[in-house]
């Protein structure tokens, strides 16, 4: 752990194996709470690895630190793999990881800003994150202040209506400072996205919003970590990074499944899939 204010900028070989230990510890979590959502915690794993472990402003013995970055999980639903994330950045401990759900603890299924103030805004009625993203790109713009915001969105979640009023009024500001990540996976808790609300052609749309839409791979660290260069030198508009992932992603018979939205691995099933994600892996 880099205990310093600058972003950390570790390589893309780093950044995999974190985030092949933010999956482990994911799994585990979830099995041991016996319910959450482990199709979207994996698939937006590496996205997240990449902002708190190459990107983003921050300091772990200072969490609110005024000049810090910021980040929004829209999707809250997925926030399994930010305390993943956190546990391993040293914001929080990794102790607590075995704690998420539980009564009383910090650590619930999704963001609460109340019990765990670090995280930057309690999440998981879909579509509210990006309006509080801009909110505070806003206000920090207001104020002069030069660090940027990320949000990351499920690809289900932008069907949403108030999505696309911040889709509207984010250019107007020219909201530079705001970064907003889509977990394009295909699947919501009803089935595949494309057939549920197809949302094709995403990026077009964006596009014509004016924003500064981007495609990538959301496995890709080097694609990821290329997307937030470019998304640094906008400056004028916001940025949009459709991120293709795959729901369950790292764990053979979960991936592409939409059965595993939102269901916890048993123990059987948590051993098999740690037998694959620690196959060959240093950590």
């Amino acid at each position: 752990m880099l205990d310093s204010k600058t972003p950390q900028k570790l390589p893309a070989e780093k950044l995999e194996v974190i985030a092949k230990q933010c999956r482990i510890d994911i799994l585990e979590m979830l099995e041991k709470a016996g319910s959450g959502h482990p199709g979207g915690s994996l698939s937006a794993i590496d996205i997240i690895v990449a902002l708190f472990f190459h990107e983003m402003k921050s300091n772990p013995s200072e969490p609110m630190w005024e000049d810090r970055d910021r980040f929004i999980l829209s999707k809250g639903h997925g926030v399994p793999a930010l305390y993943a994330v956190l546990a391993e950045r040293g914001i929080i401990p990794k102790s607590e990881l075995a704690t998420l759900r539980r009564i009383n603890s910090r650590i619930q299924g999704h963001p609460d800003r109340v019990l765990l103030p670090i995280v930057e805004a309690s999440t998981g009625s879909l579509g509210q994150g990006i309006s509080i993203a801009q909110g505070i790109a806003l206000g920090l713009k207001i104020q002069n202040k030069d660090s940027k915001v990320f949000c990351l969105m499920g690809d289900g979640e932008t069907q949403e209506g108030q999505v696309w009023e911040t889709a509207l009024s984010a250019p107007k500001y020219k909201l530079n400072n705001l970064v907003v990540f889509i977990d394009n996976n295909n699947g919501q808790i009803d089935g595949h996205v494309d057939e549920v609300m197809d949302l094709k052609p995403l990026a077009d749309k964006w596009r014509a919003f004016r924003w500064a839409v981007q495609e990538i791979d959301g496995h890709n660290f080097s694609q990821i970590i290329g997307a937030l260069d470019k998304a640094r030198k906008e400056t004028e508009k916001p940025s949009l990074i459709i991120a293709r992932t795959v729901k369950g992603k790292g764990v053979s018979f979960m991936e592409n499944s939409i059965g595993w939205h939102g269901v916890a691995p048993n123990k059987e099933q948590l051993d098999r899939a740690l037998t694959e994600l620690k196959g060959g892996a240093k950590l």
